[in-house]
C-alpha cells in the first residue's frame, strides 16, 4: 500500500471509530427492537403498605400472582420513595427526581413546566410509552404519555370500573417496529375498600399489624382493605396473562411496585417506614435471576435513570437525583446507594407539618419541623363534606384511648410527635420505639442528622416555609418558591 492510499485508509478508519462513537454515547441509533433491550411494563398499585403483602411478612392478604412474579424475579427488601402521597412519589417515579427538584412537592399540585419524564427519554431510545389508569400528574407538557384505554383513572369512584385488557394488549401488539414501554396504574388497594371478596378475610380473624389499634370498626376496614389487595393481585394477574398472550414476556422487563403506605394512621401521609418503604419487584427473563431478594438500597429516584441505561442512552441528564441500579438488577453488584430520603409537607391533606427523614436501611431519623403543633390529616380523621365520615375506625381510636393504654399511645404517637425521631428499623420494623433520647445511639442521631442537613441543602429546602399556602399555590401556578435549579 502507498503512502497515499494509507493516509485515505486512515482517516477513513478514523472517521469511522469517531462516528461509531458518537452514537454508542447518543444511544439514538440503537435497535430499539435489540434482544438485550426490552419491553418495560411497570405496574403500580395504589396506596398498599408494603409489608401487608405475604412477600414481605404480611400475616393476612392472599397475593398469589405477586408472589409468582416475585418467584420468577427480583425482589427488594429495601426500595423506598421519597413523599408518601399519591402525586409527588410518582413524579419522583417518572422524573429521576426528587419532589422538591421536579416541583410536585404536595399531594394535587404540579411538576415544574420545564421537567421531563419516562415519555421524553424513551422516546428518543425508540420506545412508544403509554399509560393506563391512574395518571394523576400535571402538567401533561411534563408527563406526555399516550393514554391507554381499559383501567379505572379514578381512584375513589365506588366501585371501581370493571378492568379491560383489551386495550394494553393492543398497545403491546402495536409496538411491533417499536419497544414499548407501558404503565398500568391501579387504583386499588386505595379508598373506598369497596372491591374484592371481604368475606374471605373475617375480621376476627385477621392480625392486626401493631401499629393499628385494635377496634372492632378498624378490624371492619382491615377486611375490607384485604379484600381489596387481593382484588388488586387479580388485576396484576390478568396483566400478566395479557403479557404472555402476546409473546413478548421473555422480552419484556417486569417492574411491580405497591406506591406508599395505606390510608391507615401511620402509613400514608408519613415519613415512617410503613408510609415510604414501597414493595418492588423487577423480572427479566434471561437478565434478572429468578427468585432472589436482595438488600440494595433504592428510591424510585433511582428508577428513570436504569431505564435508560437499559433501553441504551448513556448520558444522564446532570439533574436527576437518582442513579441507574441496572447492576443490581443483574447481579453484578450488592449495594447500590448509602441513603434514601423523605419529605412530607401537610397541605393541602390538612393544616400545616413539614416533616424531613434520612434512612441508611439499618436506622431511620425523622425531624418534625412543627412538632409544636397538633398533626391532623383531614381525609384519615374528618369528614368527606358530603356528610359522611371518611373513616369511622379513627373515632373509635379516639374513644378506645381513655382505657387502652395501646391505643392511647397509637394516637398520642400520631397526633402529638417530638422534635426528632431516631428508630432502629431493622429491628424495630413499624418504628414504635423511638430512641433518639438514648445515648448510645447519639453518634448514629448526629450522622443522620448531618446527612439529612446536607440532602436538605442539595435541595434548596427551606423546611418548615416549604409548607405553606404561599409556597403551594405558587407551585400550583408553575410558579416554585422553591427547590434547586434543573441545570
Amino acid at each position: 500500500m502507498n503512502q497515499n492510499n494509507f493516509s485515505i485508509f486512515l482517516k477513513i478508519l478514523i472517521f469511522s471509530i469517531l462516528f461509531a462513537e458518537g452514537n454508542l454515547l447518543k444511544g439514538a441509533d440503537k435497535d430499539s427492537n435489540d434482544k438485550n433491550t426490552p419491553n418495560i411494563l411497570i405496574i403500580i398499585a395504589d396506596d398498599c403498605t408494603y409489608n401487608d403483602l405475604p412477600l414481605y411478612g404480611g400475616k393476612n392478604a392472599k397475593t398469589p400472582n405477586i408472589d409468582r412474579l416475585a418467584k420468577e424475579g427480583m425482589l427488594f427488601n429495601k426500595a423506598y420513595l421519597a413523599e408518601a402521597m399519591c402525586q409527588p412519589c410518582r413524579s419522583e417515579l417518572y422524573t429521576g427526581q426528587y419532589p422538591m427538584r421536579n416541583g410536585c412537592a404536595w399531594n394535587h399540585s404540579s411538576s415544574r413546566p420545564e421537567v421531563m419524564s419516562i415519555p421524553h427519554y424513551l422516546r428518543d431510545q425508540g420506545y412508544k410509552v403509554g399509560l393506563s389508569g391512574k395518571v394523576h400528574v400535571k402538567p401533561q407538557k411534563v408527563y406526555p404519555f399516550s393514554k391507554i384505554e381499559g383501567f379505572d383513572l379514578n381512584c375513589v369512584r365506588n366501585p371501581t370500573r370493571k378492568h379491560e385488557t383489551g386495550g394494553i394488549k393492543k398497545f403491546m401488539m402495536d409496538a411491533e417496529d417499536h419497544k414499548f414501554c407501558m404503565v398500568v396504574a391501579l387504583v386499588e388497594p386505595h379508598v373506598p375498600w369497596v372491591m374484592g371478596d371481604a368475606s374471605k378475610y373475617p375480621p376476627k380473624e385477621i392480625i392486626l399489624p401493631p401499629n393499628i389499634a385494635d377496634t372492632p370498626k378498624t378490624r371492619e376496614a382491615f377486611s375490607r382493605y384485604l379484600a381489596e389487595i387481593t382484588y388488586m393481585d387479580g388485576q396484576v394477574g390478568d396483566i400478566l396473562d395479557t403479557l404472555e398472550e402476546t409473546g413478548k414476556a421473555d422480552d419484556t422487563l417486569v417492574i411491580f411496585t405497591s406506591e406508599q403506605g395505606s390510608q391507615f394512621p401511620g402509613c400514608k401521609w408519613t415519613n415512617w417506614d410503613t408510609g415510604l418503604h414501597t414493595a418492588f419487584i423487577a423480572r427479566w427473563p434471561g437478565m434478572i435471576e429468578q427468585g432472589v431478594r436482595t438488600n440494595a438500597l433504592i428510591q424510585y429516584a433511582d428508577v428513570l435513570p436504569t431505564l435508560i441505561e437499559i433501553a441504551g442512552g448513556t448520558n444522564l441528564p446532570r439533574n436527576f437525583d437518582g442513579e441507574s441500579f441496572f447492576n443490581v438488577l443483574t447481579s453484578k453488584k450488592k449495594f447500590h446507594r448509602k441513603y434514601v430520603y423523605g419529605i412530607h409537607n401537610n397541605l393541602p391533606e390538612g393544616p400545616s407539618y413539614p416533616v424531613r427523614t434520612v434512612s441508611d436501611g439499618k436506622f431511620r431519623y425523622i425531624r418534625n419541623l412543627k412538632s409544636k403543633e397538633l398533626y391532623i390529616e383531614k381525609h384519615l380523621m374528618g369528614w368527606d363534606g358530603k356528610g359522611t365520615l371518611n373513616n369511622p375506625y379513627w373515632a373509635t381510636w379516639v374513644r378506645a384511648s381513655w382505657n387502652n393504654k395501646k391505643t392511647y399511645d397509637l394516637v398520642n404517637r400520631y397526633m402529638n410527635r417530638p422534635p426528632e425521631e431516631l428508630y432502629e428499623t431493622q429491628n424495630d420494623l413499624y418504628e414504635l420505639n423511638n430512641i433518639v433520647a438514648d445515648d448510645s445511639y447519639k453518634n448514629t442521631k448526629l450522622k443522620l442528622g448531618s446527612e439529612l442537613d446536607r440532602w436538605m441543602k442539595s435541595q434548596a429546602d427551606p423546611g418548615a416555609l416549604q409548607d405553606t399556602q404561599e409556597a403551594l399555590s405558587a407551585a400550583r401556578d408553575g410558579k416554585h418558591i422553591y427547590g434547586p435549579k434543573l441545570n
